[in-house]
């Protein structure tokens, strides 16, 4: 199952009875939205106990295109990576 902003919205709201759908669909939104901006700010962004979300430059690369064989050069980027804490690792592997 995969939990999508949907599902996310109705957790907020069946967890918290005095908030009504509308602001947990506000409170869900405004995070995403935070957690967004600081990632493409390039700062880092780290929740304690679940783990931690970075950006990295990626350098431009020689690669090949798989159905050519063609040689081609892939262009600088940042990609999002995360590094689950110890606390959620432990929890992946004992449950």
């Amino acid at each position: 199952m995969t939990l999508t902003r949907a599902s996310l919205v109705q957790q907020v709201y069946k967890n918290h009875d005095n908030l009504t759908k509308s602001q947990a669909t506000d409170s869900v939104e405004a995070f995403l939205r935070l957690s967004k901006n600081s990632l493409i700010n390039g700062s880092d962004l780290m929740l304690c106990r679940f783990g931690k979300f970075n950006v990295r430059d990626k350098r431009s690369r020689r690669g090949r295109n798989p159905q050519t064989g063609d040689d081609l050069t892939l262009q600088a980027r940042r990609v999002v990576t995360f590094k689950p804490s110890r606390i959620l690792r432990d929890k992946i592997n004992t449950d």
